[in-house]
């Protein structure tokens, strides 16, 4: 697939969660016929509700324990889109296993699915920057930072589709070649952080 056509999956689940709005709306079930694209949905919905979470926990009127209810939601929601992230990159590293290396390939730093959380990241930046055009009490300079700033997202999406698009030519022609590392997260694992084995 190619970044443009990944990242209309992705606007599409932030078009789709805002028909509701709601942090505990179900999912859509959609692309069961694809798990490479219900994928993709899937990890642009784990961002879009993470998106609005962290909305959330930053409005000054909300009691302690309710930040604490949210603090956790998001803690697990970022296992989550790491877990999800790591099964996109199993699949893409099957489809690139049995390519013939050229000569002297080289390793990318980044593997194609955290480029593609960047990606889904990118378009909720996009989407609520255009939030802020359609404002009615907003003044004029308000307006044209956010125009200035939509301007510069709208490049920077055009660029990483360039650079997914290449990664993959890359990893297809043998240029470059896939490793798969896990991001071995600390703070939810009960037998590596010592706030939780300390306590047992």
């Amino acid at each position: 697939m190619k970044a443009s056509d990944i990242n209309k999956i992705f606007r599409e689940s932030i078009a789709d969660y805002h028909l509701v709005d709601n942090v505990d709306a179900e999912m859509p079930q959609k692309y069961t016929e694809s798990n490479f694209k219900k994928l993709l949905y899937l990890k642009n919905w784990i961002d879009t509700v993470q998106w609005h979470l962290e909305d959330i926990i930053r409005d000054p009127v909300n009691r302690p324990d309710f930040l604490v209810s949210i603090k956790k939601r998001i803690d697990e929601s970022n296992q989550f889109r790491t877990d999800t992230v790591e099964q996109i990159d199993e699949l893409l590293f099957e489809n690139f296993r049995n390519i013939s290396k050229g000569d002297n390939p080289r390793m990318n730093s980044e593997t194609p699915a955290w480029l593609l959380d960047r990606m889904s990241i990118l378009q909720l930046k996009i989407y609520h920057f255009k939030e802020q055009i359609e404002r009615k009490d907003a003044d004029e300079n308000h307006l044209n930072t956010v125009r200035h700033k939509l301007m510069i997202l709208e490049i920077q999406e055009k660029d990483l589709e360039l650079c997914y698009d290449q990664l993959i030519e890359d990893l297809e022609e043998g240029r470059k070649y896939m490793k798969l590392y896990k991001q071995m997260k600390m703070y939810n694992d009960p037998n590596l952080n010592p706030v939780f084995y300390t306590k047992k």
